[in-house]
């Protein structure tokens, strides 16, 4: 039962912790892509702990016992003692019927989340397909007749960039590339999906600050991350200058737009761009990232049977 209360106290223990450690990081000088595989491992993490917890607590004797759970185990049963045998029963099943309920919410709120973003892209499409001049030259896109500079990406099948000719008449060509190059991203690395996720968890466990604050902190960091793409692509003058002139306003809600989404921070992080690493040092830094923020759950639950082992130990003599 120890390691059982460890791994669900240290998956608690990560969800309120982590966030504030991820918000310290200067996004104007780390990978946003590293640090997006890290707040999704890092969910998952928390995610992994929890439910282990949940099953050990299910399971028969707790699973396989070594010398210092076993010794643990042996300072928690003594200072339980005298409480009702079916203790640690009821502790399972109340835990098994909460796993139970988030994970119900969860594939209840997802659907609808999913079955939402396409009725209402689908519904956007519709109508701007009729208005749109399709574009030989870049397939999947859209072309509005109309003189505000805007562009965004909607998710569909297949998904689809709308732009305005008032990006042409604002902006030079490399600007209209990397605008193009910005909206691709989003559309290559599946941002909308991403996003859709993050919300779908918040609405589920919002009490966990990890899972509420991971939209807004996911939105920051697809934006930052389709930049960068973009400056591999056009450079950093070119993204900064459509930054500066493309609009955001009238992007619908579930579309991802170039100009609306922490502008500011975004021209900020311009001014430190360097060249990016490449494709297998970025795999390696995202990996390492990864089974790192994966594995900080299950690291603070080891530090709490140590601190289980120091402290209630020494009470009952053991």
């Amino acid at each position: 039962m120890t390691v059982a209360l460890a791994l669900l106290l240290g998956a608690i223990t990560a969800g309120w912790l982590v966030p504030r450690r991820l918000q310290r990081i200067d996004l104007r000088r780390r990978d946003p892509r590293t640090l997006t595989v890290t707040w999704l491992a890092s969910m998952i993490g928390v995610g992994a702990a929890g439910v282990s917890g949940v099953v050990l607590l299910l399971t028969p004797e707790h699973g396989a016992e070594g010398p210092l759970t076993w010794a643990l185990n042996q300072c928690v049963t003594a200072l339980q003692h005298g409480s009702p045998p079916q203790f640690e029963e009821l502790i399972g099943l109340a835990s098994f019927a909460l796993l139970g309920a988030l994970v119900l919410r969860f594939v209840v709120v997802g659907a609808r989340e999913l079955r939402r973003l396409r009725r209402e892209s689908r519904q956007r499409l519709a109508v701007l397909r009729l208005a749109g001049r399709p574009d030989n030259d870049s397939p999947g896109t859209l072309w509005l007749a109309h003189d505000r500079p805007l562009a965004f990406s909607l998710l569909g099948r297949p998904s689809v960039i709308i732009a305005t000719e008032g990006l042409t008449r604002h902006l030079p060509e490399a600007g209209v590339a990397a605008v193009l190059a910005h909206e691709r991203a989003h559309l290559r690395g599946r941002h909308h999906l991403l996003i859709a996720f993050t919300e779908v968890v918040r609405r589920t466990i919002p009490f966990v600050p990890l899972f509420r604050q991971a939209p807004v902190a996911m939105r920051e960091l697809v934006e930052l991350a389709a930049d960068m793409s973009a400056v591999r692509t056009c450079g950093p003058a070119a993204v900064r200058t459509a930054l500066l002139t493309v609009s955001g306003h009238d992007a619908p809600g579930v579309a991802l737009a170039m100009g609306r989404d922490t502008v500011s921070l975004r021209l900020e992080r311009l001014e430190h761009t360097t060249l990016t690493a490449g494709r297998t040092r970025s795999a390696l830094s995202c990996g390492a990232a990864g089974a790192l923020a994966t594995a900080v759950p299950f690291l603070t639950s080891a530090s709490l049977l140590v601190t289980i082992a120091v402290l209630a130990c020494p009470v009952t003599g053991t």
